[in-house]
Protein backbone atom coordinates (compact mmCIF):
# COMPACT_ATOMS: atom_id res chain seq x y z
CA UNK A 1 0.00 0.00 0.00
CA UNK A 2 1.09 3.56 -0.73
CA UNK A 3 0.88 5.93 2.26
CA UNK A 4 -1.13 9.14 1.83
CA UNK A 5 1.34 11.98 2.41
CA UNK A 6 -0.08 14.62 0.08
CA UNK A 7 -3.58 15.77 -0.86
CA UNK A 8 -5.44 13.62 -3.37
CA UNK A 9 -8.40 15.13 -5.26
CA UNK A 10 -10.85 13.35 -7.54
CA UNK A 11 -13.92 14.51 -9.47
CA UNK A 12 -17.20 12.75 -8.84
CA UNK A 13 -20.70 13.09 -10.30
CA UNK A 14 -23.63 12.15 -8.08
CA UNK A 15 -27.20 12.51 -9.28
CA UNK A 16 -26.13 14.91 -12.05
CA UNK A 17 -24.17 17.25 -9.74
CA UNK A 18 -20.37 17.57 -9.82
CA UNK A 19 -18.41 17.13 -6.60
CA UNK A 20 -14.75 17.01 -5.59
CA UNK A 21 -13.55 14.39 -3.11
CA UNK A 22 -10.38 15.44 -1.27
CA UNK A 23 -8.35 12.96 0.77
CA UNK A 24 -5.72 14.23 3.20
CA UNK A 25 -3.78 12.58 6.00
CA UNK A 26 -6.33 13.87 8.51
CA UNK A 27 -9.72 13.91 6.77
CA UNK A 28 -12.00 13.20 3.83
CA UNK A 29 -13.79 16.22 2.35
CA UNK A 30 -16.66 16.34 -0.13
CA UNK A 31 -17.49 19.69 -1.79
CA UNK A 32 -19.55 20.89 -4.70
CA UNK A 33 -17.27 21.60 -7.65
CA UNK A 34 -16.25 25.24 -7.70
CA UNK A 35 -17.07 25.77 -4.01
CA UNK A 36 -14.80 25.87 -0.96
CA UNK A 37 -17.05 24.72 1.84
CA UNK A 38 -18.32 21.20 2.08
CA UNK A 39 -18.63 18.23 4.38
CA UNK A 40 -15.37 17.32 6.10
CA UNK A 41 -15.05 14.08 8.03
CA UNK A 42 -11.89 13.43 10.05
CA UNK A 43 -10.53 9.89 9.75
CA UNK A 44 -10.65 9.50 13.54
CA UNK A 45 -14.42 10.08 13.58
CA UNK A 46 -14.85 7.57 10.79
CA UNK A 47 -12.84 4.92 12.64
CA UNK A 48 -14.50 5.63 16.02
CA UNK A 49 -18.01 5.37 14.60
CA UNK A 50 -18.82 9.05 15.12
CA UNK A 51 -19.21 9.45 11.37
CA UNK A 52 -22.93 8.67 11.46
CA UNK A 53 -23.49 11.51 13.91
CA UNK A 54 -21.46 13.95 11.80
CA UNK A 55 -23.30 12.95 8.61
CA UNK A 56 -26.67 13.35 10.33
CA UNK A 57 -25.68 16.80 11.56
CA UNK A 58 -24.60 17.93 8.10
CA UNK A 59 -27.77 16.49 6.58
CA UNK A 60 -29.94 18.37 9.07
CA UNK A 61 -28.13 21.61 8.20
CA UNK A 62 -28.53 20.96 4.47
CA UNK A 63 -24.84 21.06 3.54
CA UNK A 64 -25.55 20.54 -0.16
CA UNK A 65 -29.10 21.86 -0.42
CA UNK A 66 -29.77 23.38 -3.81
CA UNK A 67 -31.23 26.84 -4.05
CA UNK A 68 -34.29 25.65 -5.94
CA UNK A 69 -34.94 22.73 -3.56
CA UNK A 70 -34.23 24.59 -0.32
CA UNK A 71 -37.41 25.71 1.46
CA UNK A 72 -35.59 28.65 3.08
CA UNK A 73 -34.13 30.03 -0.13
CA UNK A 74 -35.74 33.25 -1.30
CA UNK A 75 -37.09 33.32 -4.85
CA UNK A 76 -35.05 35.34 -7.33
CA UNK A 77 -36.28 38.92 -7.74
CA UNK A 78 -38.45 39.50 -10.77
CA UNK A 79 -37.46 42.06 -13.39
CA UNK A 80 -40.82 43.85 -13.01
CA UNK A 81 -40.02 45.01 -9.47
CA UNK A 82 -36.65 46.51 -10.38
CA UNK A 83 -36.34 50.26 -10.93
CA UNK A 84 -35.60 51.31 -14.50
CA UNK A 85 -31.93 51.42 -15.43
CA UNK A 86 -30.32 54.85 -15.74
CA UNK A 87 -29.30 55.95 -19.21
CA UNK A 88 -25.57 55.87 -19.84
CA UNK A 89 -23.87 59.21 -20.02
CA UNK A 90 -22.57 60.21 -23.43
CA UNK A 91 -18.89 61.02 -23.58
CA UNK A 92 -17.43 63.86 -25.55
CA UNK A 93 -14.59 63.24 -27.97
CA UNK A 94 -11.15 64.22 -26.70
CA UNK A 95 -10.03 67.75 -27.50
CA UNK A 96 -7.12 68.19 -29.86
CA UNK A 97 -4.17 70.20 -28.59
Amino acid sequence: MTPLHSTLKRALTIDGRDYVVTLTETALKLTLKGKRNGVELPWLQLVNGEAALAVALHASLGAFATKHNSPTAAPPPSTASRPPARAKRKTRPARKK
